[in-house]
């Protein structure tokens, strides 16, 4: 494909479970509203969606925090819902409240007519941001692609936006399962095909977000929600130009199904900040990476308590192979970008001494 050699790839090694000099870190959000340079570039493009659609804009805030923070990855700048705006359920942002849709899925006759967009045509402005930041990464670290999760994706599609009390989505898995497997069906090939299409681009490594996982019961997780991620994973390019392309699941409130998300094939499982990477590690640790797991507020802390909270997770973790350091969920738009540059700093000189 033509791009520069990796530079640094320890997150590359790290989600493969290979030795690292020191503990890789990126941050969920990393490009984002904490940063005044992101609100700036936000301003120019005159709304979220905009932003997500202008691939030269897409790129810059991608490559933003990279400018300011020794991180050891990027994350394509996208928003997860970028495939039910693509099968036409017309997405758009409402000021204060989030991610809305104007024809959210409330029959079984809608369900049925959804169609899978190809990527190509649909989504062309994800890929071809993916191509040109890759570009300008220029191998200075690897480009982290992503989506949502089959289950999360349909929870905004079918409550036609954020929830609290999951009433539609949850009414129609319990009231009518095969209706609800349908469009989790045509999920799970859209992104498939949508995450194949990033790695094509130039993506080095994917990432399903399940964020709304957790509001599962043990047994739901496993039909409406892993199951799919399994699939999706069992589909994917794993090696592009000879090199190795890593997977991991996140799903927030999953610390229950550990075992099981292992199972699923990938090779990274994200954890929030509900267990302790220590027992996280006992449980799976030795199948696979682990990526996380600070609470985001410790961000609020001062900087002597951030880097206490850091060492402690990378202690806890041990002189292992397969620890990817990052928040257990998005950093919030309200931290002091000076808190970040010292958790990475800090991140970098633990896992180094632990390594020693």
């Amino acid at each position: 494909m033509g791009f520069p050699t990796l530079k640094n790839d320890r997150l590359i090694k790290a989600l493969l479970r290979q030795p690292t000099d020191t503990t890789p870190v990126w941050i969920m959000r990393q490009a984002g509203r904490y940063l005044p340079e992101y609100r700036e570039t936000r301003k120019q493009a005159g709304s979220f969606l905009d932003l997500c659609k202008n691939t030269e804009l897409a790129c810059e805030v991608t490559l933003q925090p990279l400018r300011r923070f020794a991180l050891d990855a990027a994350i394509l700048f996208s928003d997860i819902l970028t495939i039910p705006d693509a099968m036409g359920l017309g997405l758009y942002f409402a000021e204060g409240e989030g991610p809305k849709f104007e024809h959210p899925l409330r029959s079984a006759d809608a369900i049925q007519r959804l169609g899978v967009p190809d990527p190509a045509e649909k989504l062309r402005y994800v890929t071809d941001a993916v191509s040109l930041i890759r570009r300008e990464l220029d191998g200075q670290v690897p480009l982290i692609g992503f989506s949502g999760s089959p289950w999360t994706l349909s929870t905004y599609m079918v409550e036609g936006g954020s929830s609290k009390e999951y009433r539609h989505i949850k009414g129609l898995m319990y009231d009518d399962p095969a209706t609800l497997h349908l469009l989790l069906d045509k999920l799970a090939q859209a992104v498939t095909a949508y995450l194949n299409a990033q790695i094509e681009a130039g993506a080095q490594a994917v990432m399903i977000f399940d964020t709304w996982g957790g509001v599962l019961t043990p047994q739901t997780y496993r039909d409406f929600s892993l199951d799919y991620m399994s699939r999706i994973v069992a589909g994917l390019k794993r090696e592009i130009d000879g090199q190795p392309v890593p997977v991991t699941l996140f799903t927030k409130g999953g610390a229950q199904w550990l075992e099981a998300i292992a199972d699923s094939g990938c090779n990274a499982v994200g954890l929030d900040w509900t267990i302790d990477i220590d027992e996280a590690r006992r449980r799976i640790g030795d199948r696979v990476a682990l990526q996380g797991n600070l609470d985001p507020c410790v961000l609020y802390a001062d900087p002597d308590k951030i880097r206490d909270k850091a060492g402690e997770i990378i202690t806890r973790f041990g002189n292992h192979p397969g620890h990817v350091f990052n928040l257990g969920h998005g950093i919030h738009q309200t931290v002091n970008p000076e808190h970040l540059g010292v958790l990475i700093d800090a991140v970098h000189e633990f896992g180094f001494d632990i390594r020693k």
